[in-house]
């Protein structure tokens, strides 16, 4: 991990751009944090496949609240074939066939959506570990590990296959394939799940298949009026405490 640049925030929160091999990412971390104090809690922020550039004021909005006011260090990747990353040519393909199906109207088939995510999660899920692998080493971050946002069926494959991450808060919106829905029933960390109610992208009803199959027993959905960016602004508070709960020993 080569850290390319480094900026204070507001004062409290330390902001430092990394490249993993060819993955460009992010870590925030509290201006006072030492190596001497108890290891602090990381958050892995997620985004859809737009772009670290594009995503920024989002994901540095959120992380600056997860450092600022919780002490948690947070961190996000470029995912595979955003960015300034290398294009693809299936997944180009898969998007294209998933524009010409939304345009025209018609139904969007399990084939195209397994095209356009399965190959994703397929390539993100390792980047994600080796970068938590990293992430872990550098002093004063200790974990424990959470997961937020994104792709929903890249946190489903990392909530199963990573157990150093002991808690998740997903955001219903991607389209999700018929095998991750069978990957849900062996997630068991405790999750927070955001479905916003009017969100013309996303298939309702089966973000409350997927929800319900979740193998977790403590899960806990909040749904809220409004289109996909209309999320409230109370939702950070509320999924920053979950966190709390989870990565702390101190109730939130």
């Amino acid at each position: 991990m080569h850290f390319s640049s480094e900026k204070r925030l507001d004062g409290d929160v330390v902001e430092r751009e990394f490249t993993l091999g060819e993955i460009p990412g992010i870590l925030w971390t509290p201006a006072a944090l030492s190596p001497d104090a108890v290891p602090t809690p990381l958050i892995l922020i997620g985004h859809p496949p737009l772009g670290l550039g594009r995503m920024y004021p989002r994901l540095a909005g959120r992380a600056r609240h997860y450092v600022a006011e919780y002490g948690f260090a947070a961190a996000t990747i470029e995912l595979p074939g955003c960015g300034v990353r290398p294009r693809w040519a299936a997944a180009e393909q898969a998007r294209a066939d998933l524009r010409r199906v939304m345009e025209s109207g018609g139904a969007v088939g399990g084939e195209i959506i397994d095209a356009l995510i399965l190959p994703l999660v397929d390539r993100a899920v390792p980047e994600w570990r080796a970068a938590l692998d990293e992430l872990l080493s550098l002093p004063g971050i200790g974990g424990p590990v959470g997961y937020e946002g994104g792709v929903i069926s890249i946190g489903v494959r990392l909530a199963v296959v990573e157990p150093r991450i002991v808690a998740a808060g997903l955001f219903a919106g991607s389209l999700v394939p018929a095998a991750v829905f069978e990957e849900a029933r062996r997630v068991t960390v405790p999750l927070h799940v955001l479905l916003q109610w009017d969100d013309e992208g996303n298939d309702r009803q089966a973000a409350l298949d997927l929800f319900d199959a979740f193998g977790s027993r403590e899960k806990t959905l909040h749904a809220n009026l409004g289109g996909h960016t209309g999320v409230p602004q109370f939702e950070l508070d509320t999924g920053a405490r979950f966190f709390a709960r989870h990565l702390t020993d101190e109730p939130r």
